[in-house]
């Protein structure tokens, strides 16, 4: 999904929001939950600005379907925290 998807769901919602405060909260909230910066980078799509890291790490974090990667606990973690949220847990 584009970013500019998500500012027309925003911009129809007329809500005063922009897409990139999403994508800080996230990043904000992985780091305090302790997540690796290379696994949030991936999950943002982010490319890894060194060049030779960038030629030997190919991963995704994904995992298999035998063993879910980094990346699946990071989105499960984070979809399990935005529904607490959701549900009015202000502890979550």
């Amino acid at each position: 999904m584009s970013d500019m998807t998500l500012l027309k769901v925003l911009r129809d919602m007329a809500e005063p929001f922009h897409v990139h405060g999403f994508r800080s909260t996230f990043t904000d909230w992985a780091a305090n939950e302790g997540f690796p910066d290379a696994v949030v980078e991936a999950a943002l799509a982010h490319k890894t600005p060194d060049a030779v890291q960038a030629a030997y790490r190919r991963t995704t974090y994904l995992g298999t379907a035998d063993k879910p990667g980094a990346r699946i606990d990071l989105m499960r973690a984070w979809g399990n925290y935005c529904l607490a949220r959701g549900a009015g847990d202000e502890n979550g």
